[in-house]
């Protein structure tokens, strides 16, 4: 059933008990004033026949029967359209429309119009006391006068009041579903317009999306914006599913080439072990160590692909207020216990916060003292890392965080600083998996920032990363930062993969390089 059809029927029922609710209320309030001119007119007849009543009075207590008749008729005369009734010491005399004298009349009305009902008709009554002094020519004498006015009239004009109202509710069903009708029909035009738009859009099949002009209806706009709303979110949504499935396809090749050389290793010496039940003792104890590396790679490849694959699908919801400075002690103190014979040194301004995935920044931070703790030093030498968090410029020129790590180590040459960023990209004689540098340019890049390779500013040799990133302004949980839109990923397939990196000062990023699944050999 179409909207306008609804609303015709809707307002076609409401109407009519509209109608009669309001003539409901009409019939109450001109019962009320026809009661309240009935009532003054009962008042104005008793003012002007109360002095007949008395004079009737002394003629009935003087016994003098030509007055007394005299008097009746005068009373009778003055009544007019009213009945009236005066009972006396020597009975009651009464004309005019009013109840039979056996119908019981209400007491203590004095004064006050009272409603009294009689073989089906209703009278309004009004009575007050009557009384004349004792003379030289008469006795005192005392009564009471009655007045009454039938509702007939008022009956009369009250029905023909409600018929009225009927007909009136009977014709307004129809009409005002009419133009009901024809109102929201009018009204409905622009829905039925965006609806003609918006059936065939198809975001399977189709890059085609709801173009619409305001119309000035509210609702009507508030639906074409709910519907862009939905097609945007369904657009995000499909990008997101496929960037999860080329992670995952990503994932597997990698972890499947990867894994192929050490797995082949394994193999290797298995098979020597079996075959060699004899081999000497030296030989067997290179081996099993040899096996326990191996081992050791694959654990450490597939924890670094894991943590790839987690910040290629990081939702912006996981994004928070993060401290900085809590971030880099926690990530210190983690290294001094695992390597008690690592010296770290962390200097830091607290307080600085940002808006960001609190595990990835971790990540960042435990990759960068790991990184240096294996790099950075020379045989024989002890293993010194220097972290210094300080406040400094964003990318982007706004307040940020400037968070350096040295080492003592060799350093990295110029001309290869910009491909240490790159997937499974190491040195021959490195233990590590190739992708922990990768990792901390995944998550720089999520956190709009920077990550940069330069040279120790002491002289010294030695590698010192760089990284900025952008601050909040305000204090945590006070709103000083929204929800920034996360930037396209792609690390775990190499779509990613060098963005936010620099070789030089961080104004020198080197791009997106399509990467191959290999290790750099010698």
């Amino acid at each position: 059933m179409r909207l306008a059809t609804r609303i015709a029927l809707a307002v076609g029922a409401a109407v009519p008990v509209l109608v009669l609710a309001s003539g409901w209320v009409l019939l109450r309030l001109v019962s009320a004033d026809l009661q309240q001119e009935q009532d003054a007119r009962l008042r104005r007849s008793l003012t002007a026949v109360a002095p007949d009543a008395r004079a009737l009075l002394r003629a009935t207590s003087a016994d003098r029967p030509a007055q007394q008749q005299a008097r009746e008729r005068r009373l009778f005369s003055a009544a007019l359209d009213v009945g009236i009734r005066l009972t006396g010491p020597r009975g009651a005399v009464s004309a005019g429309p009013q109840p039979d004298a056996s119908v019981p009349l209400p007491r203590g009305a004095t004064g006050r119009p009272v409603t009294v009902h009689a073989d089906g008709t209703s009278y309004r009554a009004l009575s007050v006391r009557v009384s004349i002094p004792a003379t030289q020519r008469h006795p005192a004498a005392g009564g009471r006068l009655w007045l009454f006015s039938p509702d007939t009239t008022s009956q009369d004009q009250l029905t023909l009041v409600r018929r009225r109202v009927v007909t009136v509710a009977l014709l307004a069903a129809p009409l005002g579903g009419a133009v009901a009708w024809a109102a929201a029909s009018g009204t409905a035009r622009p829905l039925r317009r965006l609806q003609r738009r918006t059936s065939g859009l198809d975001p399977r099949t189709s890059a085609v999306r709801l173009d619409h002009t305001p119309t000035g209806i509210t609702e009507v706009d508030d639906l074409a914006g709910t519907l862009r709303t939905v097609l945007d979110r369904y657009d995000q949504q499909a990008a997101r599913t496929a960037e999860a499935l080329e992670t995952a396809r990503s994932f597997a090749a990698a972890a499947s080439h990867e894994l192929r050389t050490p797995l082949m290793s394994m193999r290797t010496n298995l098979d020597i072990l079996a075959d060699h039940p004899d081999l000497d003792p030296a030989d067997r104890t290179e081996v099993v160590a040899d096996l326990g590396h191996e081992h050791e790679r694959l654990l450490r490849l597939l924890e670094m692909l894991r943590a790839l694959a987690r910040g290629d699908l990081v939702e912006a919801d996981a994004f928070g207020p993060v401290d900085l400075a809590e971030v880099v002690d926690a990530a210190a103190a983690a290294l001094r216990r695992r390597h008690p014979d690592a010296e770290v040194r962390v200097r830091g301004v607290p307080g600085l916060r940002t808006h960001g995935w609190e595990q990835g920044l971790r990540s960042v931070v435990d990759n960068l003292l790991t990184n240096a703790r294996v790099h950075g030093t020379r045989a024989g030498a002890p293993v010194r890392i220097e972290v210094t968090l300080s406040p400094g410029r964003s990318p982007d020129g706004g307040p940020g965080a400037v968070l350096t790590v040295a080492d003592r180590g060799p350093g990295i040459a110029p001309e290869l600083r910009g491909e240490v960023f790159q997937r499974f990209r190491r040195r021959p004689d490195s233990p590590g998996s190739g992708l922990g540098l990768t990792l901390i340019a995944q998550q720089i890049a999520l956190h709009r920032g920077t990550v940069t390779v330069l040279d120790r500013p002491d002289g010294l040799q030695g590698a010192r990363i760089e990284i900025r990133l952008p601050t909040m302004d305000g204090p945590v949980g006070d709103g000083g930062e929204a929800t920034l839109p996360l930037l396209r990923r792609g690390w775990l397939s190499g779509a990613g993969a060098g963005a936010g990196t620099g070789a030089g000062a961080p104004s020198d990023p080197v791009p997106p390089v399509p990467q191959d699944f290999h290790k750099e050999r010698s």
